[in-house]
């Protein structure tokens, strides 16, 4: 989108100064099991496609969320399913109370592919930067989940020190255990590596609560070896510890979400999208660069000054320039608003 300012005062013209320039285009959904994700998201509300040279690598990076998000919650699932047919097997309530709560945690897929879904619709009159900010809610719940999870393994390990509780199946409590720490660390793994690529800070959150899930199922292991070796305190001890590392893993997810909320961007992102647009033959000058994230989509609004001699038609390709040179410079950029003014006359400045 470009605009072109004339002293200090906006310059518009019919012919090029309201051209919106957006380059968006969709991707199919090409597997079976994905045309679930992409009926939600039809009924949720279609995407538009302004510009067929461009794939919109934004909604790529929804299909590759979405994935990430059935594929580990599928993992999720098995896991748990492992955990509680050795719950049935031995009655242990140990093992029972791991399953459910990595079962039930499992759940915290849900928004995000909401979030996913919604964001794909196309913005409209009162939506105007589209449904993007769906995707940062629904990492703020993922943020209170894993808090909560912190909250309830402190206030387990201070009950069972009040009141000690036997543990029995002491093998099969270790084995679930196991199960669940490796299934919660390689879905953790991979929403990590998947969100960070495609830039999600809801997914790389649900990854870090993935983890968090992993350590509680790892202090079931512990806590049943210290009980095997005659240490019944051991269960409620690690289970505290256990509590301050889901702790570290509420701080990492809680900048994640909270510096996306709050408009942070990578400065290098910013430095190359200046350094791309300083480089573009007719500008000047580059000013009040600014660039904010919604969603997974990275949006830029700038000014650049030109020769005050110049047509609005030549600044209107300067601007178009500017654009181009910004999509090569940073990849996931989703769309730049490019407002051109006039260079101020040595004269004139000295007025």
């Amino acid at each position: 989108m470009h605009e072109y300012e004339h002293d200090s005062i906006a310059h518009e013209s019919a012919a090029d100064d309201s051209v919106a320039h957006q380059r968006e285009s969709g991707s199919r959904w090409h597997r079976l099991w994905h045309a679930v994700s992409h009926a939600v998201s039809h009924a949720l509300g279609g995407h538009s496609h302004e510009s067929a040279d461009r794939v919109d690598t934004a909604l790529e990076r929804s299909d590759v969320g979405m994935r990430a998000l059935v594929l580990s919650f599928v993992g999720l699932f098995a896991t748990a399913a492992a955990q509680f047919a050795l719950a049935l097997i031995t009655g242990s309530v140990a093992v029972l109370g791991d399953t459910v709560h990595n079962a039930a945690d499992a759940l915290t897929a849900l928004p995000i592919g909401i979030a996913f879904a919604l964001g794909r619709r196309a913005p409209n009159r009162r939506y105007t930067y589209g449904f993007g900010r769906a995707e940062d809610v629904a990492g703020g719940v993922v943020v209170l989940v894993i808090a909560a999870s912190a909250l309830f393994a402190g206030y387990e390990s201070v009950l069972r020190l009040v009141h000690p509780r036997g543990v029995t199946h002491l093998w099969v409590v270790a084995v679930a255990g196991v199960i669940g720490f490796a299934g919660n660390e390689i879905v953790a793994r991979y929403r990590i590596t998947v969100g960070r690529r495609i830039a999600s800070a809801a997914l790389v959150a649900d990854g870090l609560h993935a983890r968090a899930d992993g350590f509680t199922s790892l202090a079931v292991v512990v806590g049943a070896a210290g009980v095997a070796l005659g240490f019944p305190l051991a269960d409620p001890i690690v289970g505290l510890a256990i509590m301050v590392a889901i702790a570290f893993v509420l701080r990492d997810a809680a900048r994640e979400v909270f510096h996306r909320m709050l408009d942070a961007v990578d400065p290098a992102a910013v430095d190359a999208a200046e350094h791309a647009a300083r480089t573009v033959d007719g500008v000047l000058d580059v000013d009040r660069l600014r660039m904010r994230w919604v969603g997974h989509r990275l949006y830029a609004d700038l000014a650049v000054t030109v020769d005050d001699a110049l047509a609005v038609r030549q600044a209107h390709r300067i601007a178009h320039h500017v654009e181009e040179a910004l999509a090569v410079a940073v990849p996931r950029l989703a769309e730049a608003v490019v407002r051109v003014q006039p260079s101020i006359p040595a004269a004139d400045a000295r007025r």
